[in-house]
């Protein structure tokens, strides 16, 4: 490999990194209290203090790997550990709780002004692979943008009205399969705009 070649993570290793914390978060929020021997009030700040240690080795090891950190992960790591720090501090779930809504917000507001300015962050954002069309990734940031308000609104919605067990459970059960069932979808759009394929077309 020269130094000029991008490594790129196997889809099971990028997908373990991602979604390893979030288990984690999930198993220690629900037997923290027969594994660590803490009262079953304090499983969630316990679950909150070892979800950042994880992310934060995640995003070592992902450095460690590939030498660049994918923007999505990152600007999560951020967050989660702002708000997940707030929320041992001050010994408020709110606020990990609210950490979904606002990376959701926050990259669907991004994606807007992008898709607005005829900017194409998209690919940054998602760490994308593919080569498509200007056209192709208007309309796919477009989408992506107005899936990430979705996301926001649904953790919205669960964490306001279900228990914390239930929202840590959508958190990891729920958004995650949500996020992969939508990308999936966006496969007809990614193929009908694939820059590759227009190329060969007019040579």
């Amino acid at each position: 490999m020269t130094h000029t070649e991008k490594r790129h993570l196997p889809p099971l290793a990028k997908l373990a990194l991602e979604m390893g914390p979030l288990v984690i978060f999930f198993l220690t929020n629900s037997y923290g209290d027969r594994w660590f021997g803490v009262d079953a009030t304090q499983r969630l700040f316990l679950a909150t203090g070892i979800f950042i240690a994880a992310v934060l080795v995640s995003l070592v090891v992902t450095w460690t790997l590939v030498r660049k950190l994918p923007v999505m992960p990152l600007v999560s790591a951020v967050v989660v550990t702002i708000f997940g720090g707030l929320t041992l501090v001050l010994h408020d779930e709110l606020f990990i709780k609210l950490k979904p809504t606002i990376v959701n917000t926050l990259f669907g507001a991004v994606l807007v002004w992008a898709a607005a300015t005829g900017r194409n962050v998209l690919k940054l954002v998602l760490d994308s692979v593919f080569d498509l069309t200007d056209e192709g990734w208007r309309q796919l940031t477009w989408r992506w943008a107005f899936f990430f308000f979705v996301l926001a609104a649904l953790n919205e919605i669960v964490w306001r009205t279900q228990t914390t067990d239930f929202w840590v459970a959508f958190k990891v059960w729920g958004i995650m399969p949500l996020t992969m069932a939508f990308a999936l979808a966006q496969m007809p759009l990614i193929l009908r705009h694939d820059a590759s394929a227009e190329d060969g077309k007019t040579s």
